[in-house]
């Protein structure tokens, strides 16, 4: 059943609140609607995946019978895509044991298909990935897991999930010991390549040779890599090195681009905070993080430069999980919860400053940090929809379809 945002609004005023929680759990300026359901929580994960299928028709997510507790080595979760062109129906296709709550399994499209997908799996005692058509069920089983793909769709990079998941709770996966634990920099632990047709995996960048790099941070405790991504024509990738300051406690984190084959090594930012980044095309970056002249900003970067500006300085204030449209006008972005728990859902236009605000969310505010809903906004490839994940409605994360195509068709 498809509700219009305003009948929401009001049924949900309708359920009664508890001390803790608003009447009204949300607010949305464009058509909203739930494209997945209880009993089971169902949710994407990570906003820079490909989530939409080539022709629009299907959208990939995961499903769990539980939430708020970490994730246990056997803990197994579902692998789908909702059919929106038959009632939203769901189509199991695959399970995992390789999961996070914050970015799932890498489930997306591959790049240059309309029916293979990835997705990270736990096979014989390794971390894995597994190319799956959609259609036939044929599977295709990678030496490696992967964290972002290539853009011809040949082949992708990861990196070591194990010690991810001790450094970042929340990022990498149980069940596979982290062989460098005791290791602060390990010479053997880095970003790697994965060959989609011959399963060679190829070492592109180590942790031994990013910390060498010279840093004025000088961490003491352990050293990993998060976050990678390609640009739009593959010749450059991002990650995140980071740091414990001190053994055990807070990091410090910079940002590295490097050519595809891991040379070409450039720091773009090094000031101690980089989170959430993505690439406008080829040459820049946008990113929330702090520069020594401007504090924490988003950021636009020039890549292998020392060139970099201020985007939305007064509109666009809070830490937020950004993309740009397909036509490269627009920042998509969400918020942290604020003071009442909403998360804010916004588009904007460098161009000219137009702000449009899109919703406000509900998030009641978890046990711990790491089983948090983020609505991570995801846009469909003609850049009409928008995909989000959100506990808005209660204590189980669905997913959501906002419908922005006329809204922006009039701007």
């Amino acid at each position: 059943m498809r509700f219009t945002t305003t009948f929401l609004c009001c049924l949900l005023g309708t359920l009664g609140a508890t001390a803790d929680e608003p009447e009204v759990r949300f607010e949305s300026h464009v058509p909203i609607r739930a494209i997945t359901s209880g009993p089971q929580a169902h949710w994407f994960g990570y906003y820079d995946k490909q989530q939409f299928s080539p022709d629009g028709r299907y959208i990939l997510g995961m499903e769990t019978g539980f939430e708020g507790r970490t994730p246990a080595p056997d803990d197994t979760i579902a692998l789908g895509m909702v059919d929106t062109d038959d009632n939203d129906r769901w189509i199991p296709l695959a399970e995992t044991r390789a999961w996070s709550w914050q970015q799932g399994c890498m489930f997306q499209w591959v790049p240059g298909s309309d029916t293979q997908v990835i997705y990270n799996d736990r096979r014989d005692g390794a971390f894995v990935s597994v190319l799956l058509d959609v259609q036939s069920r044929e599977e295709r089983v990678l030496p490696a897991a992967i964290y972002t793909l290539h853009p011809s769709g040949k082949w992708g990079i990861g990196l070591d999930f194990a010690r991810l998941d001790h450094t970042r709770p929340g990022y990498g996966y149980k069940g596979v010991e982290d062989a460098t634990a005791d290791v602060l920099i390990p010479e053997d632990s880095g970003i790697y390549r994965v060959d989609f047709e011959t399963g060679a995996v190829t070492t592109l960048v180590t942790l031994a040779q990013v910390a060498a790099v010279p840093w004025d941070v000088e961490p003491q405790g352990r050293h990993w890599f998060n976050h990678l991504l390609f640009n739009p024509d593959g010749s450059r990738f991002i990650f995140l090195h980071r740091a414990q300051v001190k053994p055990g406690g807070q990091w410090s984190t910079r940002m590295f681009t490097a050519a595809a084959d891991g040379s070409a090594l450039h720091v773009v930012a090094d000031a101690g905070m980089v989170s959430h980044f993505i690439w406008h095309d080829p040459a820049h970056l946008l990113t929330w993080s702090r520069e020594e002249d401007t504090g924490n900003k988003f950021h636009y970067y020039t890549d292998q430069t020392d060139e970099v500006k201020v985007i939305g300085e007064d509109v666009l204030t809070h830490d937020g999980h950004c993309t740009y449209s397909p036509d490269g006008q627009w920042i998509l972005t969400d918020t942290y919860p604020d003071k009442d728990r909403m998360q804010s859902l916004m588009l904007y236009r460098p161009s000219d400053g137009t702000l449009l605000p899109l919703g406000k969310f509900y998030l009641k505010k978890p046990s711990e940090a790491e089983f948090r809903c983020d609505l991570h906004p995801r846009w469909n490839r003609d850049g009409t929809k928008i995909c989000i994940d959100s506990m808005h409605l209660g204590d189980q994360r669905q997913m959501y379809v906002l419908e922005v195509g006329k809204l922006l068709a009039n701007k």
